[in-house]
């Protein structure tokens, strides 16, 4: 494999939609046994469980597992506390493994071994989807004020460059698109970016107020709608 044609981010990829979209067109869900890879809220889980046989669901933030089992969900979806790095499922078990925006949060010193464990609990022909943000745009220039990811999304693409190269995984496709994201006010995007559980903002009082300033430059009647773009690396295990 050729890891020079898989590409860290495209400038002129202008497709604006849902990640919905872009999961229901690369995936054949319909019967396969998925692998969520950290699962966050469990939007895409519930998702993925209309259509696949059943989702293993893992996550590594225990304030987040906990509101997700608590919370009402289809019987095929089991959640469990695990990493990327050591998942708790057998050899060739599994046709479908997510990462939805998740690579990078691995520790980059267990990336490697994160992409061997999929490649281990794939079956033969098996698909993994990562999809990554991409360092560009808006959105990212407000994040990168608190929260700069460039060091982590570079190691995690690199990681995946490592999986190409060595042969434990093959590129069948990369798609890049547009995510909106939408905010009615200031006190919405707080609640759901900086008040997050999986990781610790801890805002000066000087920055806060950079972070709204520089928000408030996005306000229009109808609120703040971003256009964050994201790379979707579609892998296979060899047959």
């Amino acid at each position: 494999m050729n890891t020079s044609t898989l590409r860290i981010a495209d400038p002129t990829a202008d497709r604006v939609t849902d990640e919905q979209a872009i999961l229901h067109e690369l995936l054949p869900l319909a019967g396969a046994q998925v692998l969520e890879l950290g699962c966050g809220k469990a939007d895409k889980t519930r998702l993925m469980a209309q259509s696949a046989a059943s989702v293993l669901a893992l996550e590594v933030d225990a304030t987040q597992l906990a509101a997700n089992r608590a919370a009402a969900a289809p019987a095929n979806i089991r959640f469990e506390y695990g990493g990327a790095e050591a998942i708790p499922a057998a050899d060739d078990s599994i046709d479908i493994v997510t990462m939805f925006k998740s690579l990078h949060h691995v520790p980059t010193d267990l990336m490697d071994a994160a992409l061997a464990e999929i490649r281990r609990v794939l079956k033969p022909g098996g698909l993994a989807y990562i999809s990554e943000p991409v360092y560009a745009g808006d959105f990212n220039e407000l994040l990168r004020l608190f929260h700069d990811e460039r060091a982590v999304r570079e190691a995690a693409f690199a990681a995946e460059q490592k999986a190409l190269a060595t042969g434990r995984l093959a590129l069948v496709r990369q798609t890049f698109f547009l995510q909106p994201m939408h905010f009615e006010d200031f006190a919405q995007y707080e609640a759901r970016i900086l008040k997050v559980t999986h990781t610790d903002h801890r805002l000066s009082p000087d920055l806060l107020e950079t972070v709204r300033a520089k928000f408030a430059a996005h306000m229009t009647p109808d609120g703040a709608t971003f256009h964050m773009p994201i790379r979707v690396d579609l892998l296979r295990k060899a047959a």
